[in-house]
Order: C-alpha cells, then sequence, then structure tokens
C-alpha cells in the first residue's frame, strides 16, 4: 500500500468517528440539524474520513457475513450505496475520488483494527458485553475485504 499512497487531497477538519448514531435529524425532513461525539476530530484528510464512515455503511446487496455485522439502518430501501455516497461526496467537494480504493482499504483496516482490540478485551474478560463474543468474525471478514480492495488500488 505503501507504493501506492495517493499525493495529499486536503487538509480539512475531519470528525475520525462517522455514523448514522452520532447525527441529530430533523424529526420531518430528515436534514441533519446536529452531530455529537466531536472528541475525534482534527484535521486531516477528508477522504480518509470519508473511508472510515463508508467502513461502517452495510447496503443491501453486501453479502450475509457483512449483514450480520452490528449495523446501522444504512441496508433498507432508499438508502444510497457506499458507491452513491462517493459520487455525492466527489460532486459536492470537487475532490478527486480516483484513488478510492485506497480510502475504502483505510476504513476497513481502521474498523477492523478496532474490532479486534474490543473483542481482546472481551476474549480477556476486561468487558462482559456479549454482543462482542463474536467480533473476531468481522474482524475476518474486513480482512477478506481489504485483501479484495486492495488489488483496485493505483498500480495494483
Amino acid at each position: 500500500m505503501a507504493d501506492r499512497m495517493p499525493d495529499d487531497t486536503a487538509l480539512r477538519t475531519v470528525r475520525n468517528d462517522w455514523r448514522l448514531d452520532d447525527l441529530v435529524l430533523d424529526e420531518e425532513s430528515l436534514r441533519v440539524t446536529g452531530v455529537l461525539d466531536w472528541e475525534p476530530a482534527t484535521l486531516g484528510d477528508p477522504l480518509m474520513d470519508l473511508g472510515s464512515a463508508l467502513a461502517h455503511w452495510v447496503q443491501a446487496d453486501d453479502g450475509h457475513a457483512a449483514r450480520a455485522m452490528p449495523r446501522r439502518p444504512s441496508h433498507l430501501p432508499g438508502m444510497l450505496t457506499r458507491a452513491e455516497i462517493v459520487e455525492r461526496y466527489r460532486d459536492r467537494t470537487g475532490l478527486s475520488t480516483g484513488d478510492w480504493p485506497l480510502y475504502e482499504v483505510f476504513g476497513l483496516f481502521r474498523l477492523a483494527v478496532i474490532a479486534q482490540q474490543i473483542h481482546h478485551r472481551y476474549h480477556h474478560r476486561q468487558t462482559r458485553n456479549q454482543a462482542f463474543r463474536n467480533l473476531w468474525a468481522a474482524v475476518h471478514h474486513l480482512d477478506h475485504r481489504c485483501r479484495t480492495t486492495i488489488p483496485r488500488t493505483r498500480g495494483g
């Protein structure tokens, strides 16, 4: 991946943890009226932020392993696909998404590391939440997605 690093795209405020459950929506229009949980925010590459956000995004046509992972309602009818979100993001920001697979792998790998860390804590009884018991399966799924996405990166 080091040989395939894209040029810097931009330096912007990045949140580092975009998820649907951190958004406050207007009840009627469903427009975002607030964003919660800003403590991980910093300056960085906004496409890395998008890659991290979309690692959580499970869409209706994803396989069983993805749909079995903890998810938000991103798989429901009417929700955009990951590709549609990337396209809208590109159109609205003017940033090039030509190296998108690299950002996708970054987000997937980041989420795999987080899931592995949480599963490690569960395995060593540092947390007892049964929801973390089978996170090892999510780690394997995310690893598989990384490995199938890497060849699509520049020079791959």
